[in-house]
């Protein structure tokens, strides 16, 4: 009997595993705010430990990810990720947690570079473009770990066994279905810069990625809040803009590939762009709900695509190693997520939770002007193949 795993199942489990690990902590959180009684101010800096470590694990895993090979040292990273959040579980310490964070994101971070040069590899190879399906997995996976924690609270089960149990248990079956005959091209490129920044023509591929990174992060945290506060729906209602803005996304990722196929990655780019710019001024606009979740709808659809085309893209950069580029890309990407919330914030302090929404309209109206920045020379993708034919 044929194997029915394949690169592009080992793949998409891998993302799934990377979303279900970072789920089951995020869905967590409130019981080491009370176990530690950490205040708002304490919980920031600590997230900020996590983010710390991913940002700074990237130029490594970069580089390593070029010289190891991406699968190779994506299934090894999967086994310190969970490592690193059994570790969370057991801190008996506020400063342990925040190392044990560090570590956590660092890994995560790590893993995420391996698994995008792993996902671009098996992209050309297959000739078609499948980043955006590989990215849904990690949100579908990321919903699932966090519908865990959710289910172990109800049940009184502590982080120690949720954590343990089934973080065990995703990564175990993760690894089985990425067990492929599969070997990632290596180079031996060089040390690289300490801290990854994007230059030359990736600069502008990562500002495509930040421009809609920001907008993902200022979901996340400012959409119960419009709808709550501006716009003065009930807390039920309020939940629905960010659970409308995730569907959308990971049902257009899902579409990804027949969308970028047919339009190509410039095109599915230029468009995305505009859509989001709808969203965001709709947002901007609404006077009641409905009006504010077809905005979210909007938004999600638009975003969908832009940080899979960006990885992608960084991938068929010539002249650089493929983890280190994509390394350079993620710095910008994550960091723009990591971003967003704060920024919207600063600005909502100043002039209100919609005029700082109108931030949101600006960047995707920079995905627009900058799309073209996504067709590549030399090594390229399914998606730079269609947009040379178009």
């Amino acid at each position: 009997m044929r194997d029915p795993r394949t690169p592009a199942l080992a793949v998409c489990a891998m993302f799934a595993l990377n979303g279900a690990l970072f789920g089951i902590w995020a869905s967590r959180i409130p019981v080491f705010v009370e176990r530690f009684d950490v205040s708002s101010g304490t919980l920031g800096l600590l997230l900020l430990c996590l983010a710390g470590g991913a940002i700074l694990s990237f130029p490594i895993a970069g580089r390593v990810s070029d010289r190891m090979g991406a699968s190779a040292l994506t299934r090894a990273l999967a086994l310190f990720y969970v490592v690193a959040l059994c570790l969370l579980a057991v801190a008996p310490s506020l400063e342990f947690l925040a190392v044990c964070l560090a570590m956590f994101g660092a890994t995560h971070g790590a893993m995420d570079v391996a698994m995008n040069s792993w996902g671009a590899d098996v992209e050309k190879v297959r000739r078609r473009p499948l980043m955006p399906m590989f990215h849904a997995m990690y949100s579908l996976g990321a919903g699932l770990g966090a519908a865990s924690g959710y289910g172990a609270a109800r049940a009184g089960i502590t982080p120690e066994i949720h954590f343990a149990t089934v973080g065990l248990f995703a990564t175990v079956l993760a690894l089985v279905l990425a067990r492929v005959r599969w070997q990632s091209p290596r180079t031996m490129s060089g040390t690289g810069p300490s801290f990854s920044l994007p230059r030359g023509a990736l600069l502008f591929v990562g500002t495509i990625a930040f421009s809609a990174s920001v907008g993902e992060g200022a979901m996340a945290d400012w959409s119960a809040v419009l709808l709550a506060d501006v716009i003065g729906a009930t807390e039920a209602r309020a939940a629905l803009g960010y659970a409308v803005f995730s569907v959308a996304m990971v049902a257009t990722r899902l579409s990804g590939p027949v969308i970028i196929s047919r339009l190509g990655a410039i095109g599915t780019a230029r468009a995305s762009g505009a859509i989001a710019a709808v969203g965001a001024v709709m947002l901007v606009l609404s006077q009641g709900v409905a009006t504010a979740l077809i905005g979210f709808v909007l938004l999600g659809i638009g975003y969908a695509t832009i940080m899979p085309l960006a990885f992608s893209r960084a991938a068929a950069e010539p002249g650089i190693g493929q983890g280190q580029a994509i390394a350079s890309v993620a710095t910008l990407g994550d960091g723009g997520m990591l971003l967003g919330p704060p920024l919207i914030g600063a600005v909502a302090e100043f002039t209100g939770l919609r005029t700082a929404l109108l931030l949101l309209a600006v960047l995707s109206a920079t995905i627009v002007l900058l799309y073209g920045r996504l067709r590549a020379e030399g090594r390229q993708s399914a998606a730079q193949r269609k947009d040379e034919a178009a």
